[in-house]
């Protein structure tokens, strides 16, 4: 397969590296393209490396033993997943699935960490990525564990418009049947919530457009539990 991977010096994992170090991860990233529905990793699988999304978006999930389904996160380009296992050097703790048709760079664990011990810049990138992904991780379970449903939409509302840089209007970027895995709860459930939420004109719904009518009230929704009933 002929490798395209210009890509890497926008992935701001790389971002402030050398010429010479973009070269050195050119030379040991691995291009895959995966087909929407395919499995790029499954849990318990050793991790004798790591990936970065080049195009395309991943979801990384977990299976209850009852084989229901919780989405860990959401990723798209220029994001990386399973990079913890590999330094730690133990196996994946989920799933990653591509969403839609996807190219993905894997990087060997033996020549990645050689190039972190050869230039800080990366390692820092690499931290700040994975302290991003941890207070996402701590949002999450605060939502999952003492929220109830509508405090959680609420949340993540609030999270993707400023994640998108928005004041206003914001575009669901997964399916309502993801959103709902991904909050913890069922579809049904979320189309409930949504209709309650616009009932009482803190959000319009059109498609995948959602309008925050009342920003103030999602916020006091988000943080105490209270909507405008």
């Amino acid at each position: 397969m002929k490798k395209n991977l210009g890509v890497i010096s926008t992935i701001p994992l790389f971002n402030g590296l050398p010429e010479d170090q973009l070269e050195a991860i050119k030379k040991i990233a691995i291009e895959k393209q995966v087909n929407k529905g395919e499995i790029i990793v499954s849990e318990g699988d050793q991790g004798k490396g790591f990936f970065v999304i080049a195009a395309g978006r991943v979801k990384v999930f977990k299976v209850s033993t009852e084989g229901k389904e919780q989405i860990l996160h959401i990723l798209g380009p220029g994001q990386p997943f399973g990079e913890v296992p590999v330094f730690e050097g133990q196996r994946f703790p989920a799933h990653a699935q591509a969403l839609e048709r996807s190219q993905v760079l894997f990087l060997p664990r033996a020549a990645i960490i050689g190039l972190i011990a050869a230039n800080p810049s990366l390692a820092l990138n690499m931290l700040a990525i994975m302290s991003k992904k941890l207070r996402q991780f701590a949002v999450q379970i605060e939502n999952l564990s003492l929220k109830e449903m509508p405090a959680r939409l609420a949340s993540y509302l609030i999270f993707l418009a400023s994640e998108q840089g928005q004041d206003e209007v914001v575009t669901l970027n997964i399916s309502k049947g993801q959103l709902a895995s991904s909050l913890g709860t069922i579809p049904e459930t979320l189309s409930r919530i949504f209709a309650k939420l616009s009932g009482n004109n803190l959000i319009r719904v059109e498609g995948k457009k959602i309008t925050l009518l009342d920003r103030s009230g999602l916020e006091d929704l988000a943080e105490y539990g209270k909507d405008t009933e």
